[in-house]
């Protein structure tokens, strides 16, 4: 993980007189994106792996606690983490749209536009909370063990009371990152992580002279860890100078809903993909959940350091949206070409770094997990066929970076559903099942999807992006960015 990245009045950050950057590749060149993709990237990957970390801590620290508050909480944050990537995916519609008026020299437009985007976080907060409000009576219906339902529906109710925070911090998080701004999500995991220890020692354990709530302490010490979150993200955009002039927090606008639609069209596909992407992973589970203890195990493995590595293509996805969007606005069509490119080239070399591990190393890594040899033994040949779809699945989440750049989510929505649900589930169950292939046979459904996924993404996005192209070539150029834009 780099460094934060540089400020926006920084001499790499603005073009040096006679058209090449500080340092010396030209303004839009490829060296010059390289670099801005990854001081964009860095803190993001930083900032995700950090959340990573939030849910380790949890885990371990509930394992010692006791089996039913391990239990709950692996159970409560499963359901919660379903739920919010409806509002993690709907307000992954704001970086494009900010960073299309900061590219197009609109910046002044970027807080009305917060102001809505906030109005649309409340409402899925709220729809959020009632939800988590009500689970018990679906955790009896999905035959949960009747001993952890009380205390995994207590962990929901206690993470309520941090959700207004949440969504809050996810709509300022987002409008930093559309202005070209990463740092504050690695501000706030990097805080949060300290914090949590210290809560969660303080309400599972009943540190301090306060209650032992086991599994619902680890609700209300992550609820607090959301809400100092927030404020600290409030305080850096109010207070730090790439934010001036923006008038980003100085009211809350009344609701438009022209506004609040153009968020909701865009941002409801990206959370439906974002939700049957989550989900075949978990049918894939429940699947395997019949084949014995080793295999589950031995899945989860394999599923976890899958899920570490997979936190760098994602981080540059995220980069690449912003500087996709921001090409949008300046109606670049080849420099939104070539952000795509170049994020791409640096998500498919960490991907290979991931390959190159799993493939080279897999006993060691299944041994980071587990010391028993049948569950490595199941991990490693798992480890075999994630290494074979690691080119596809960062391909396939860079073009979908890309494509919400370019703010074009239905069609990958439905390039989504197809792909994992119509070839990839199949393929899967076909080769398991039919053919007698074991797990192995659902992890290369795996790999049939995600690369169905990649190809139908990439063609996408060099469809739209032509078109695109085309069209700015026959209209009047967008305004030149201010010298203080941070992207």
């Amino acid at each position: 993980m780099t460094g934060p990245a540089a400020p926006a009045h920084s001499p790499a950050a603005t073009p040096a007189p006679g058209g090449a950057s500080a340092g010396g590749a030209p303004p839009g060149g490829p060296r010059w994106e390289v670099g801005r993709t990854v001081r964009l990237a860095a803190p993001l990957i930083g900032g995700q792996l950090a959340l990573v970390g939030l849910s380790a801590i949890d885990t371990v620290m509930a394992g010692r606690f006791d089996a039913a508050a391990l239990a709950a909480v692996a159970v409560g944050s499963s359901i919660f983490f379903s739920l919010d990537l409806f509002v993690f995916g709907t307000l992954l519609a704001v970086p494009p749209v900010v960073a299309e008026l900061d590219g197009g020299g609109r910046r002044s437009r970027v807080g009305p536009f917060l102001r809505q985007a906030f109005w649309v976080a409340l409402l899925l907060g709220a729809l959020l909370m009632a939800a988590l409000v009500y689970t018990e009576p679906f955790l009896h219906l999905f035959r949960v063990q009747p001993e952890i339902v009380p205390v995994t529906a207590g962990y929901l109710r206690a993470l309520c009371w941090g959700v207004p925070a949440w969504v809050v911090f996810l709509t300022l998080r987002f409008t930093s990152e559309g202005l070209g701004e990463t740092r504050p999500n690695l501000f706030a995991g990097l805080l949060g992580l300290p914090l949590n220890v210290v809560a969660n020692y303080a309400l599972m354990y009943g540190a301090f002279g306060l209650p032992e709530l086991g599994a619902v302490g680890c609700g209300y010490a992550t609820a607090l860890v959301w809400t100092v979150q927030a404020v600290a993200v409030v305080a850096w955009v109010a207070w730090r100078r790439e934010y001036r002039g923006l008038h980003l927090l100085v009211r809350l606008d009344r609701p438009s809903p022209r506004r609040i639609g153009r968020i909701l069209r865009l941002g409801l596909p990206i959370a439906v993909s974002l939700f049957v992407e989550g989900s075949i992973f978990t049918a894939v589970a429940l699947v395997l959940a019949s084949m014995g203890t080793e295999v589950v195990a031995g899945h989860q493995v394999a599923l976890s350091f899958v899920g570490v590595t997979f936190m760098f293509p994602l981080g540059f996805a995220m980069a690449i949206t912003v500087r996709v969007g921001n090409a949008v606005g300046r109606r670049d069509g080849e420099g939104a070409r070539r952000a795509a490119a170049v994020g791409v080239g640096l998500a498919m070399a960490c991907q290979v770094v991931s390959a190159g591990v799993m493939l080279l190393a897999p006993g060691w890594v299944a041994g980071i997990y587990s010391d028993d040899p049948a569950v490595i033994a199941v991990a490693v040949d798992l480890l075999f066929f994630a290494a074979l779809f690691q080119l596809s699945d960062g391909l396939q989440v860079s073009a979908g970076g890309a494509l919400r750049g370019l703010q074009d989510t239905r069609v990958p929505m439905l390039v989504v559903i197809v792909a994992y649900w119509l070839v990839g589930l199949p393929a899967g169950w076909y080769l398991t099942f039919r053919l007698d292939w074991g797990a192995g046979g659902m992890w290369l459904g795996l790999v049939a999807g995600l690369s169905v996924a990649a190809l139908l993404l990439v063609l996408r996005f060099l469809r739209v992006s032509a078109r695109l192209a085309r069209r700015f070539e026959s209209a009047p150029a967008a305004p030149a960015r201010r010298p203080h834009s941070s992207v």
